[in-house]
């Protein structure tokens, strides 16, 4: 198995469309509850998790099931033909569900369809990629997902200014032609490592909770407390720009291109600092810089952050804010392109999806502890969004003193 550039580049691809969903149901769907369906904080806060929920019951077992499946087309290609289609048409269906129950049908059917083929497309990568390369891959998929979110936040939030359906329908489009370049061009190994019985998700989480060191288990917990940082803040952050900082809500869709621009930017230097410093230690570096910058949106008034600096083609316009943002969005990319390299390489290739399987209930798990814990937060103390920026630094801070312990995960040697 050798390691190609241009094969990485189109299965990023996969992750691009992914990207392209969330991003813009991120940002527009918490407008959509306030503004059309009147929602309190907390149930925002809920119904922002619904996919997580989806994902943590569908994500893990589907992994498994993709490591044993034998088809034709390979065994992660089929769930992707079936998960992207039925997940484009129901976000495009989205704005235009006008009664609360059609909007909950619509957004159901979305979170099924995307957790059934996640999965599957990130455990690609590792698939056609040797252990050395795994965090460079990652990053070069991972800037793939970070130029989807960049047009995602930024055309979508003119497309959002001009009628509220064009970001949904923009979306739809570019994820159906996605799944379609990783069909056409992703060709799947012929011959798998193939074992008699291997155990499953929970019997590999059993056995990681039984090593010695427990460096498995330190990371996975480590995943869930940064994902718990930055999920809770994601869920929030329109709401928190326009209620507490107080610009408009198409600069405040903006905030995450913002960020975004700079982990793409990132993506791939991210990958290689990773390999050369070891994981471990880059994604520390990331931690306490992200825990830092996020502080700091807690610290500095609101004035400040909502006082415009300059005005961008593409950008828009860009407050203080995104000055934190920008700086935060290289550190998030430090931390989150290294940490799924870590998991895999804690576990053979015929078990590669069980444990992108456990990466994502972890990470899953906590996507929906931290929106619901951050609204829970902000309606208990009156609607101050602000506060959700003291929460933040203290998970990465947890997620800091647990990497501390790590001793696996760093990249093996090339067969």
């Amino acid at each position: 198995m050798k390691f190609n550039y241009g094969k990485i580049f189109l299965l990023g691809f996969g992750f691009f469309g992914v990207s392209v969903i969330w991003t813009v149901y991120n940002a527009f769907v918490p407008l959509f509850l306030v503004n059309k369906f009147n929602l309190s904080p907390f149930l925002i806060g809920f119904f922002m998790t619904l996919d997580n929920i989806a994902a943590i019951f569908i994500q893990p077992p589907v992994g498994a099931w993709s490591d044993r499946l034998r088809t034709p087309i390979g065994r992660r290609m089929p769930f992707i033909l079936i998960g992207a289609p039925i997940g484009a048409l129901a976000f495009g269906l989205i704005p235009m569900a006008a009664v609360l129950p059609l909007f909950v049908a619509c957004t159901s059917t979305l979170l099924v369809s995307m957790a059934f083929w996640r999965t599957p497309v990130v455990a690609l990568m590792p698939d056609i990629t040797p252990s050395p390369f795994r965090s460079q891959a990652n990053g070069i998929i991972n800037l793939m997902g970070g130029v989807g979110t960049i047009i995602a936040s930024l055309v979508g939030s003119s497309l959002y200014e001009i009628n509220v359906n064009f970001p949904f329908w923009m979306g739809s489009v570019l994820t159906v032609i996605a799944a379609l370049l990783v069909f056409i061009f992703i060709k799947e190994p012929k011959e798998y490592e193939e074992a008699k019985k291997e155990p499953n998700m929970f019997e590999s989480l059993r056995e990681l909770m039984n090593d010695e060191d427990k460096s498995g288990l330190r990371i996975l917990f480590a995943i869930f407390f940064w994902f718990l940082a930055y999920t809770g803040i994601e869920a929030f952050l329109t709401l928190y720009a326009t209620k507490y900082v107080g610009i408009t809500e198409g600069d405040a869709g903006r905030l995450t291109g913002h960020l975004g621009l700079f982990f793409v930017l990132f993506a791939l230097p991210a990958g290689l600092l990773g390999s050369r410093l070891g994981r471990r230690i880059t994604i520390s570096i990331g931690i306490v810089s992200m825990a830092a910058l996020i502080f700091g949106l807690f610290i500095l008034p609101a004035s400040t952050l909502a006082a415009q600096v300059a005005r961008i083609p593409v950008l828009g316009n860009v407050h203080v804010i995104s000055l934190l943002l920008m700086p935060a969005g290289i550190a998030w990319a430090l931390i989150n392109i290294n940490s799924l390299p870590m998991v895999v390489d804690l576990t053979t290739a015929a078990r590669v999806g069980t444990f992108t399987g456990l990466y994502y209930l972890f990470s899953t798990f906590s996507a929906i502890v931290g929106p619901n814990l951050n609204g829970a937060i902000v309606s208990v103390s009156g609607g101050q969004y602000n506060i959700i920026m003291v929460a933040s630094p203290l998970f990465l801070i947890v997620a800091l003193v647990l990497m501390l312990g790590v001793k696996k995960g760093e990249a093996q040697p090339a067969a």
